[in-house]
């Protein structure tokens, strides 16, 4: 599990304000800082693909080709990144020790513009940009930005080298991840196979894709029960299957670049609670021992967000109808799934995202491959466990039980002759619907008895032991 694995995603549409990302928002720096000491910000969205980039203050804006108007999807409201926004950027980066996947539009995006961009972005940023990403859920172009008729994986690939080539001709060893399909994960066993007929591709070091458990936040299956049952993990392990095996015969990494719980925005009720901190940890660990390099949760302001879903929150709707009023509205984080909510000049780490910094805990460890899984189903109790070995030797085991009413207790095993004492760290808030989560440390008395140890995880929890 890489030691930056955690990351947060944003639309790049925040960089029209050049204030948000910047050395001066210091409430947002110690946001980041506080969800992971290493990090990973990605910047894209819908709308990426609406941007244009201006060097200098008198660039004027190019003419834009006609898009289709549909229904859910963003219009075409288009915007500015500008140069000041990307230093700023760039201190922001320094100030956090994050690093970042920069996305750069192919919607409406031209090659030289693409390639003039992410020259300066190349020369600014310096290490802080891990690679770059053309286009954004790419599979989904039929629908508003490509003819439906012609548009394929194939179609995307000669498109997209044409930009990644136009790019190398100016950052020489440019690094790409691809291709940020919204669902269609087949896309990446499709380029896969067709990579090795390239002739001198460019350099490819992740394959990316996203994903929400379900949405919008109208549909009724979007639940706290739905969100954690097993059946939700098993399909996420599917897709993993199929991602890894993508990049594995690519020679390359895979990262989840987009997801939360519920698209469009979210879902009160579920997005922002504590079921919510709960499935980020047992998915983002999922996908780590799965050699997933990485996964970015999707936030940012609710604005930026809403542009990019078609100008509004389904959520809000959801809150009217329920008979909230504006001042009870405002209380939720917009988007009701954003890790980091911005409630004025404050920044504020939600559930979600107490989950995302749980797992974050075995950042940089080596997992073992025990097997939990035939303890835990004897109990009855929807529970899930992942151990690793720390860099300092450490064994480190997580168990989250997301079971809403039974405790789980387990006999762990961490080798015959094994004491020391046991560090812990729990998850954990009143209810899984409770609007609040915390992470709370302690150190047990006693340790192993000559390897044995017996714990008991209470439900709605998460526990993390530390043999010391």
């Amino acid at each position: 599990m890489p030691a930056d694995f955690v990351g947060l995603s944003y639309e790049l549409q925040q960089l029209s304000d050049p204030s948000f990302f910047s050395k001066s928002n210091t409430g947002l720096i110690r946001a980041f800082k506080a969800l992971a000491p290493r990090g990973v910000l990605r910047l894209g969205g819908n709308t990426s693909e609406f941007a244009w980039w201006k060097p200098t203050p008198s660039s004027p804006e190019p003419e834009h080709p006609q898009t289709r108007v549909v229904e859910g999807e963003p219009k075409a409201q288009y915007y500015a990144v500008t140069a000041e926004a990307v230093r700023n950027l760039a201190d922001f980066l320094k100030a956090t020790g994050w690093t970042c996947l920069y996305g750069i539009g192919m919607g409406t995006n031209t090659p030289q513009r693409a390639a003039q961009e992410a020259e300066f972005v190349a020369t600014v940023l310096g290490a802080s940009l891990q690679y770059y990403q053309i286009g954004n859920e790419v599979d989904l172009f039929g629908r508003h930005l490509r003819d439906p008729k012609t548009w394929s994986p194939k179609t995307y690939l000669e498109e997209w080298l044409t930009l990644a080539r136009a790019v190398n001709a100016r950052v020489p060893g440019a690094k790409f991840g691809m291709p940020d399909v919204a669902a269609y994960v087949e896309w990446l066993t499709e380029i896969a196979d067709s990579w090795s007929s390239i002739k001198n591709p460019p350099s490819v070091t992740t394959l990316t894709h996203h994903y929400y458990f379900g949405g919008p936040a109208t549909n009724p299956e979007v639940n706290i029960p739905n969100l954690l049952k097993p059946a939700t993990m098993a399909k996420v392990q599917k897709t993993a299957d199929t991602a890894t095996a993508a990049a594995n015969k690519m020679g390359v990494r895979v990262r989840m670049t987009e997801g939360n719980t519920c698209y469009r925005g979210g879902k009160p009720g579920v997005s922002d609670v504590f079921a919510s901190a709960l499935w980020s940890a047992d998915y983002s660990l999922l996908l780590a021992s799965n050699n997933y390099s990485g996964i970015n949760l999707h936030g940012g302001t609710g604005k930026s967000v809403a542009n990019s879903v078609g100008g509004f929150l389904p959520g809000d709707v959801l809150l009217k109808d329920k008979g909230e009023s504006p001042e009870q509205i405002a209380t939720h984080p917009h988007p009701f799934y954003t890790p980091i909510g911005t409630f004025g000049s404050d920044y504020l780490m939600e559930p979600v995202a107490y989950g995302l910094k749980f797992a974050g805990g075995l950042s940089g460890g080596s997992f073992l491959q025990g097997d939990f899984t035939s303890e835990i189903q004897a109990t009855g109790v929807d529970a899930t466990a992942y151990a690793a070995v720390l860099p300092g030797g450490h064994v480190s085991i997580i168990i989250l039980n997301k079971d809403a009413e039974q405790d789980l207790e387990l006999s762990l095993d961490f080798g015959t002759g094994k004491t020391g004492a046991v560090e812990t760290e729990m998850l954990h808030a009143p209810a899984l619907d409770s609007r609040e989560a915390h992470i709370t440390r302690s150190q047990k008395p006693g340790g192993p008895n000559n390897g044995k140890y017996t714990v008991t995880v209470p439900h709605a929890t998460g526990l993390r032991l530390t043999l010391k």
